[in-house]
């Protein structure tokens, strides 16, 4: 029978706030004092799920609450924390909408900018067709008149009022430029805006030289903001240094700067630039900052033109950062970055690089945008970094290996880098930097004196029709088939007190092939990763047979999104001890991958090689593919890209010249083995159309899969696949999309994989052709392989077994979970032959 709810009606009862009214099982209200609210709320914030030993505990401890029920107490619990759920939820809904009405304006504003664009550009349309159609003289004449723009007043950049006057110019440019129609401005390949993108992304097709455009909401105060954007060393990875050389007061709080800025150069065929600018901040009447930048004339002003003389002098064209406040706290951010880097000064092949607005995008506009988005969550707490390091230490460790790189990629002679036995024809170019303490780091006592100095051996070479983010992840991935553990177990032992004065062979150990990745940290969208790497390794000698011979890299990779126009690929990695502290001394080296052509039709002809699986053994072995008539050619997408490698080496100068020539020879192999990998993964080498799934026409993988399949209905009498095919390319499609993780593994005394389909690829983050070198045993530890063993008989004697749901590991060190797994013998087409064992693992995730 229905319970009928009488309710209360007096005004003065329901203003009553301090007292919580409660409906029992039999109908009726009971009222709590505001003593017994408060009592409740005490014990609410110590623990908000009480167990009914705590309540009765509650009820006999508070002789106030003597009066009320365990029961009604549990009730009020409950009710206690639906109401703190629903506060949690109306405050979260209020962020968001909050952030959805200030980008709605955002998306607005750039609307109507737009439409102001096509309208201007309507009526230009317009007036060139008019002209067309008329040829007198007069109306040329009133043409000119239209189109001849004011000739730029007389400025003295040597006074203050002569430097207010660019500020002011520079500040109407820049504004035309943010928020105005000065740029035709088309929206960048690849970066559509969505509620989930860090913002809106524009270049320049057309205007004079590269320029790029960015707008997006940022949770934090427009000062700070400010702050961070004017420390451009700190997310502008390209950049050396900079200097204020001059400041002073503009009026209505503003401040004119004069600066200096160099920046590295990202190969070693091209020379670096430099840029001396003023800087002018402001305020402007509706509350919003504004700091604008452009180039001051003449190439040889600035400090000390002999300091310039490495450097090629870049013009910087009005740029800037726009912030505006926004309602109920953040901000929104304009950014205008429009440069000339004076493409003239390098080799034609690489003047793609200089010529395109989507570099500058990637490596100025996006990182700046980035980076304060990423300090914005840090600050909020949104962002959880694993092994106790914090966020601004992980920052400072990446800022760190970039620079390290960067100098090493360069060879400042004021940084103390020369040139070594170099007479121009050498490949590998070898230069050496005297300098005792190399460390970037604050605390003397962890810092790394040489005898010697670091020796860097570098290169530079073309690729055609290499994806970069696909090589970057191959190199990451697989290590050994690359790198020499000899010569990474030399540089490791540079960080150690006392021990790296061996050379590479006098202690010969044994690489294990096994690495394992420790995620430390990455960006919010993921496009940079900074881990520690570990790879095994164990002496060949007599003594000391158990002593570990481990080495720990710190790593970081940036540039593996393969769909990101414009953005280079790198993997920098640097020796470190187990337990490193923040400041550990780093001497860095790795590889740059950038693309020089912009990927045609925005995407629509990009590479097919998404989570590919490469067979690289069989592409390194045989012969060049021969053009197969059913492929279309007319897909192919023609690519270009830059590598640079450096090394880079401590020595003694007793041994100088022995490193230098195995750093020269280490680096030849590397280049070799690169390459080899690069004509593997080249649509050129492999069929263009690569996707993700063994090909159709291999007679060997349609026959696994069929037995795959049929085996386990023979042992189990119930179908894999639940899609009903059979036999064909269907099957092997269906099997290869399957949802569990299926492998199959040789019958040897150490079971080796053969066969992953796309989830069990995944599930061990590995490649079909690294598939082949991993052993069923480095799936588990210690007590998942002795609890393997027993179910090894059960196999061969039923056919097939159950087990339980567990943990086991991927090939990165991940561990992963699983609820249950299946292996059974798979038969060939006779059903009396073995051919291998197959598992499959449901309901698989990562920890």
């Amino acid at each position: 029978m229905a319970m009928v709810v009488q309710h209360q009606q007096h005004k003065e009862m329901s203003s009553n706030t301090s007292i919580t009214k409660h409906q029992l099982d039999n109908g009726k209200y009971v009222r709590y004092t505001t003593e017994q609210v408060e009592a409740l709320e005490r014990v609410y914030a110590e623990c908000p799920k009480p167990s009914s030993l705590r309540r009765q505990q509650l009820i006999r401890e508070c002789p106030i609450l003597s009066n009320i029920e365990p029961k009604q107490i549990k009730v009020w619990f409950q009710n206690r924390r639906c109401r703190e759920k629903q506060r949690k939820e109306s405050s979260r809904l209020q962020t968001v909408n909050k952030k959805l009405s200030a980008m709605n304006k955002l998306l607005m504003e750039e609307n109507d900018r737009l439409q102001k664009q096509v309208s201007q550009l309507v009526c230009e349309n317009g007036y060139m067709r008019q002209h067309m159609h008329t040829g007198s003289a007069a109306n040329d004449a009133s043409c000119d008149s239209v189109i001849t723009t004011p000739q730029h007043s007389l400025r003295d950049a040597n006074n203050p009022a002569g430097l207010l006057s660019i500020a002011e110019e520079t500040l109407a440019e820049f504004l035309s430029k943010a928020t105005g129609t000065a740029v035709d401005w088309v929206q960048m390949p690849g970066m559509k805006p969505g509620p989930d993108s860090v913002g809106i992304f524009a270049i320049s097709q057309s205007c004079s030289g590269v320029a790029a455009r960015a707008c997006g909401l940022v949770s934090l105060e427009p000062t700070k903001i400010v702050e961070i954007l004017k420390d451009r060393p700190s997310w502008f990875r390209d950049c050396r240094s900079l200097e204020v050389f001059t400041m002073f007061p503009a009026g209505n709080g503003g401040t004119i700067e004069l600066v200096y800025m160099q920046t590295f150069a990202p190969t070693t065929l091209a020379p670096a630039r430099d840029f001396w600018t003023l800087r002018y901040t402001t305020s402007l009447d509706n509350g919003s900052l504004v700091v604008c930048e452009r180039s001051l004339s003449g190439s040889g002003a600035g400090p000390n033109p002999a300091a310039a003389a490495q450097f090629v002098r870049g013009e910087m064209l009005p740029s800037g950062y726009l912030i505006r406040p926004c309602e109920g706290g953040g901000s929104v951010i304009h950014i205008v970055d429009h440069l000339n880097l004076e493409a003239w000064s390098v080799p034609e092949v690489l003047r793609p690089l200089y010529e395109s607005s989507k570099v500058v995008a990637q490596k100025m506009t996006i990182a700046a945008l980035r980076y304060i988005r990423q300090i914005a969550q840090e600050s909020s707490g949104e962002v959880v970094y694993g092994l106790g390091r914090q966020p601004a230490v992980l920052r400072t460790l990446s800022q760190r290996l970039s620079r390290g790189f960067n100098d090493a990629i360069n060879g400042f002679t004021d940084d103390g880098w020369s040139l070594m036995n170099c007479d121009g024809a050498e490949d590998v170019i070898i230069a050496v930097n005297s300098t005792k303490n190399l460390n970037n780091s604050m605390n003397p006592s962890n810092s790394l004196s040489y005898l010697g100095g670091i020796l860097c051996a570098k290169a530079s070479m073309l690729f055609q029709n290499v994806p970069p983010a696909v090589l970057v992840r191959f190199l990451r991935e697989h290590r050994s088939e690359w790198a020499d553990f000899n010569v990474d177990a030399y540089s490791a032992a540079s960080v150690k007190a006392n021990s790296y004065n061996t050379y590479p062979g006098m202690r010969p150990t044994r690489f294990t092939g096994s690495q394992i990745i420790m995620p430390l940290g990455h960006t919010i969208e993921h496009e940079e990763m900074l881990e520690v790497v570990r790879l095994e390794g164990h002496a060949l000698g007599q003594e000391d047979p158990f002593t570990s011979r481990d080495i720990h890299l710190l790593q970081l990779c940036n540039g593996i999104d393969e769909n990101a126009v414009g953005a280079c690929s790198e993997l920098v990695f640097a020796p470190i001890d187990e337990m490193f502290p923040d400041d550990a001394p780093l001497v860095p080296s790795g590889f740059r991958i950038i693309p020089l052509d912009p990927k045609s039709g925005d995407g629509k002809n990009a590479l097919a090689t998404t989570h590919r699986t490469l067979d690289l053994t069989s592409s390194l072995d045989v012969a060049p593919a021969t053009n197969n008539g059913s492929t279309d050619m007319s897909t192919c997408h023609t690519s270009r890209s830059v590598l640079t490698i450096a090394f880079q080496f401590p020595f003694e100068n007793n041994l100088a010249e022995s490193v230098a020539t195995m750093a020269r020879q280490y680096v030849r192999s590397v280049i070799n083995s690169v390459q080899r990998v690069a004509m593997a993964i080249s649509p050129s080498g492999l069929s263009p159309c690569v996707g993700p799934k063994p090909s159709p026409s291999s007679p060997e993988a349609l026959t696994l899969a069929q037995w795959i399949c049929q085996s386990y209905t023979y042992h189990l009498g119930a179908d894999l696949l639940s899609s009903g095919s059979v036999v064909g390319e269907s099957l092997l499609k269906d099997l290869w999309q399957h949802q569990d993780a299926i492998l199959c593994c040789s019958l040897k005394s150490l079971p080796v994989f053969m066969f992953a389909n796309q989830a069990g690829l995944d599930m061990l983050e590995t490649t079909l052709v690294s598939l082949q070198d991993i052993t069923l045993d480095k799936m588990f530890d210690d007590s998942g392989r002795k609890a393997l063993v027993p179910e090894f008989a059960k196999i061969m004697q039923q056919g097939y077994t159950h087990l339980p749901g567990g943990i086991c590991m991927s090939t990165m060190g991940r561990h992963i979970t699983y609820e249950q797994a299946v292996a059974w013998k798979v038969l060939a087409a006779d059903e009396s032959t073995v051919h291998c064992l197959a598992f499959s693992f449901v309901n698989w995730s990562f920890v």
